[in-house]
């Protein structure tokens, strides 16, 4: 579970949040919930993207935003809330800028830094839920063992130059029959070897893809946070874009896996 401070709409905030506050399922309460929920945001790129704007606009009280890059030229054909004229600023205060111009509700913390062994586990121990949005291995696994180490719900998505993945990690939780929450190491044991997949900047990534899996990923994280319908724990859910089809594949808990496993 969550755990969140009260907290209050401005008469504003209810103007703002109009549609949110008529939907059955959201409600005041699930927009308080929101506005009370602190979650950290890794990576400010082609997912972070779309993911922080509708996070932001949704209410969340505070968004924290970790990268350490700079805006490029060739990062505008998919990370949409950079423009031309953040050119060469860090990618943190692009967003930041980006994201109180659309909602200035929400408290924009920014880390621009990258994520170690070292501060992993401190920052996200300062949020209520994480947003994986990284484009390499070796920080997706850091971020999920440091989920687990923390007890932090993980939202983790992944795109390559047509297809996408996404799923939910409550791993330090348990099913209803005491079976343990599968780990990101469940469904993925180890890192693939390193170079051994190419990088969009070699393959190249269709634009409009990370919009539609950062803007799935934003409603994920709002499902988690408010509690309504069926999440992702336990399911990995597939894209193909070359034929606009889903897939949903089940995974479970592995007793081999070096986190929640018998043999740790």
């Amino acid at each position: 579970m969550l755990i969140m401070t009260e907290s209050f709409l401005s008469p504003d905030e209810v103007d703002r949040y109009a549609r949110h506050l008529v939907l059955h399922g959201v409600g005041g309460p699930g927009q308080h919930k929101l506005k009370a929920a602190r979650v950290l945001v890794i990576g400010a790129g082609g997912l972070g993207a779309p993911l922080l704007a509708y996070l932001a606009a949704a209410g969340i009280g505070t968004l924290g935003i970790v990268d350490d890059d700079h805006v490029t030229l060739s990062n505008l054909q998919r990370q949409i809330i950079h423009g031309t004229p953040d050119l060469d600023r860090l990618k943190v205060d692009s967003a930041a800028d980006a994201l109180l111009r659309l909602n200035p509700h929400v408290e924009i913390k920014t880390h621009a830094l990258r994520l170690s062994a070292t501060n992993a586990r401190e920052l996200i121990a300062a949020y209520d839920l994480i947003a994986d949005g990284s484009d390499n291995f070796t920080t997706r696994y850091l971020v999920s063992d440091a989920c687990y180490f923390e007890r932090k719900p993980l939202v983790t998505g992944a795109v390559g130059s047509f297809d996408a993945s996404l799923t939910t990690v409550r791993a330090h939780e348990h099913r209803a029959d005491g079976t343990p929450n599968p780990t990101y190491r469940c469904l993925f044991p180890l890192p693939p070897p390193e170079g051994s997949i190419p990088n969009c900047a070699q393959t190249g990534v269709l634009g409009a893809l990370t919009g539609i899996v950062g803007s799935m990923m934003a409603l994920e994280v709002i499902r988690e946070i408010i509690g309504f319908g069926d999440g992702l724990v336990g399911r990995l859910l597939l894209m193909d874009a070359r034929s606009m089809r889903f897939e949903t594949l089940r995974y479970q808990w592995d007793p081999h896996n070096p986190l929640s496993g018998t043999a740790r």
